[in-house]
């Protein structure tokens, strides 16, 4: 089986509604995700959190580093298709048209994996 990063993506103007929602909208929310937990069993390696304050590092410095990416899971499927059909039905797909998912494969690292390196 492979594992699956999931990224969840949302508008700015999107994500910020979710400040917003009212206790009864934040457990409505809370109750979908808990649901499509639940529904997924197995595949759920790490159910994740909501993603916030985001930084780059690269050789030239730090800098703030605006980002749609609004939260993650990780899923364990038999292939990227397999890994599709699962986020599908995912509930943040209703909360704008323009919210969407991305998935990630995570690829091995031969040389680790066959003790080569510590």
């Amino acid at each position: 089986m492979a594992r699956f990063v999931v990224l969840y993506r949302a508008p700015h103007e999107v994500a910020a509604r979710f400040v917003t929602a009212t206790p009864e909208e934040a457990v409505i929310g809370v109750q979908q995700w808990t649901d499509w937990f639940t529904r997924l069993g197995p595949a759920l390696v790490d159910p994740g959190r909501p993603l916030g304050h985001t930084t780059t590092v690269s050789r030239s410095g730090v800098a703030d580093a605006p980002t749609e990416i609004v939260g993650m899971t990780i899923l364990e499927a038999a292939s990227m298709d397999e890994a599709v059909a699962l986020v599908g039905d995912h509930h943040h797909l209703q909360w704008s048209d323009q919210c969407t998912i991305t998935i990630l494969e995570e690829m091995g690292i031969p040389e680790v994996e066959a003790g080569l390196v510590g």
